[in-house]
């Protein structure tokens, strides 16, 4: 799981030199021209390099999309924030990104793992009308053309969510076939700063909801070293316990941050090992919480009491 910045129109008289201009530009027939608008608004017309925040401006749609998915997961998500202050209710115009981010936040607080991707099926399936699964199912088998379709449609419907992307070939059981869909840098990922979320509230829960739920097999690839990510359609997913994703360790300086700041509120003695990644470590994403107050990292050595961590985020 598009956030925009301008609304600068430019025309030029083809499409090819309209997609050019940034990722993904909005594509409009004006006067035998096609009339653009560049969805990012950086000057580079690309995502912001990593370790920067990537600006956008946010249109009627876009705001729309991150108004209904925040609203149905209000309903799953604590009532305060983290410090204990009260959430303020907010109307159907006020959402813009950093507020569904941070209703993403308030859901994740008091759920494991399991919960949590529990909770973004609950939200996906009310999107949908009853039986549309079934008649998923029987629009889409699992086919070539089916994946290909998907990922066409995938790039203009979750700019929104996730920043602009692109249809890239890849190989699905040693065929090759046009069903990827590279997202330059995920936007929800940029924004949380989390890589729980970004396996719990987003990978996982779409992979098996594409999966099980329409019968399209669906593998999600994160790159956490660039906040890019592959969309392969047609591809079955790894177990979770397999996928490397599970053991991906937490950003380190936004980790070390959020840790300290929680861990100066509590009012114990605690010893928590360093957050800094190493070759021994080994992390597995969930939820927790210290003297009863929840916050974005945990740590507790293994059983074998030897250099290896556990991560829950």
């Amino acid at each position: 799981m598009v956030v925009l910045t301008s609304f600068q129109a430019v025309q030029v008289h083809n499409q090819a030199a309209a997609i050019k201009c940034g990722y993904h530009p909005r594509l409009r027939l004006k006067n035998g021209t096609v009339s653009i608008r560049c969805g990012i608004a950086e000057p580079s017309g690309e995502p912001a390099p990593f370790g920067q925040k990537t600006k956008y401006k946010d249109g009627f749609f876009e705001k729309a999309f991150m108004t209904l998915f925040a609203r149905k997961m209000e309903k799953f998500a604590a009532k305060s924030n983290k410090d204990g202050t009260p959430v303020e209710k907010k109307g159907w115009f006020d959402y813009d990104y950093e507020s569904f981010v941070d209703v993403s936040k308030r859901v994740i607080q008091g759920r494991n793992r399991t919960q949590q991707q529990q909770v973004v099926r609950e939200v996906l399936l009310s999107m949908l009308p009853p039986g549309a699964p079934a008649q998923f199912r029987k629009l889409f088998p699992p086919t070539r053309w089916a994946c290909e379709f998907n990922a066409t449609i995938t790039v203009p419907f979750f700019d929104w969510l996730v920043g602009p992307s692109e249809v890239v070939e890849v190989e699905v059981n040693g065929v090759k076939q046009r069903s990827g869909v590279r997202i330059k840098k995920c936007r929800y990922l940029e924004n949380s700063g989390c890589v729980g979320m970004c396996v719990n509230m987003c990978k996982i829960p779409t992979q098996d909801f594409f999966t099980d739920e329409f019968g399209l097999p669906l593998t999600m690839t994160p790159n956490f070293e660039d906040m890019s990510c592959e969309m392969v359609y047609g591809q079955a997913p790894p177990p979770f316990e397999d996928d490397p994703a599970s053991k991906q360790p937490c950003f380190a300086d936004i980790c070390k941050r959020q840790l300290l700041k929680a861990l100066w509120q509590i009012p114990i003695r605690a010893s928590v090992p360093s957050c800094k990644p190493n070759r021994n470590s080994s992390y597995f994403i969930s939820s927790g919480s210290v003297g009863g107050r929840d916050y974005g990292a945990t740590f507790k050595s293994n059983r074998k009491r030897s250099n290896s961590q556990e991560l829950f985020v």
